[in-house]
């Protein structure tokens, strides 16, 4: 029986779902304003560590029980994680966290479209790629974005594509053990690029805003999400996630008062419509892979 059928309150589960989303994305407000402290590498890499040790603890893994190849898979998915957590931060500081956010969902709508086999479903990457061509900095536009910063949220999207597709090779490990092995190897990204940036950690009042940070982003959207994913269809699931753009938006205007133009407004409506519609078409629904804490 479907799981979402027998769920007497799938609206919870949806809400729940929001409320995962809400918090993510405070999560990143916060972490943006704590950049001009510490810089986006060592933020990442406080919370890639603090995410590290306390999964760890809860899961306490045994990878002497996996066999070589699969621990290969994992290795790869705690880079592809590692990178796409140090590239949108990266991204968030130089831009709006809605445009950051909208830009970075177009992994995910990567891999579902590379699932399709429907020529209807063209309409969705037409519909991002002019999303996409409304935040490009072209020459003479007002306001344009950073270069940089697009580069990076274009790059945060790749690595959750990859993300996505190697951790479905790593989840073949037996329960979280992927999640907590996979975290420390993200770690072998974000630690060496705090290190590289010449940041230095942020002063002690401030550390209560890193486990703020940590909390936000990993383990309250964790909680909210790992029973309400099971109990609503993976469209629903896909459906609902397609919203972070705009929710990620309406956070960073009330957070840290950005605004968007109205050129970058449409560019996240027609990159959210891209996600929904193929979240709704697609053979692989768009849905953020909550299994991992710390997406």
């Amino acid at each position: 029986m479907n799981a979402a059928a027998s769920d007497p309150h799938p609206f919870r589960a949806g809400l729940a779902i929001l409320a995962a989303q809400v918090s993510v994305n405070l999560g990143a407000a916060l972490a943006k304003d704590l950049f001009a402290t510490a810089g986006p590498e060592m933020v990442a890499a406080l919370r890639t560590s603090l995410a590290a040790l306390l999964l760890l603890v809860l899961v306490r893994p045994r990878p002497d029980r996996l066999a070589p190849a699969l621990l290969g898979w994992i290795a790869l998915y705690g880079l592809a994680l590692g990178a796409m957590n140090l590239l949108i931060y990266e991204a968030i500081e130089r831009l709006p966290i809605g445009v950051a956010v909208g830009i970075e969902i177009c992994g995910p709508l990567a891999v579902a479209l590379g699932a399709s086999r429907s020529v209807r479903d063209l309409v969705w990457p037409l519909l991002a790629i002019a999303g996409l061509a409304l935040l490009i900095p072209w020459p003479g536009r007002a306001h344009a974005l950073d270069p940089a910063g697009l580069g990076a949220a274009l790059g945060a999207a790749t690595c959750w594509a990859l993300y996505i597709l190697l951790g479905r090779r790593a989840a073949r490990a037996p329960g979280s053990t992927a999640v907590s092995l996979g975290m420390v190897t993200a770690c072998l990204v974000t630690l060496p690029a705090a290190l590289a940036s010449g940041a230095s950690l942020p002063p002690a009042e401030a550390w209560g805003a890193v486990l703020g940070i940590a909390l936000l982003s990993s383990v309250v959207p964790y909680l909210l999400e790992m029973r309400a994913m099971a109990r609503l269809p993976a469209r629903v699931v896909g459906l609902i996630s397609s919203a972070a753009p705009a929710i990620a938006a309406l956070v960073g205007y009330a957070v840290l008062g950005e605004t968007l133009t109205v050129l970058q407004a449409l560019a996240i409506a027609l990159l959210i419509a891209a996600a929904a519609g193929c979240s709704l078409q697609a053979r692989a629904p768009i849905a953020r892979l909550r299994d991992d804490p710390l997406v």
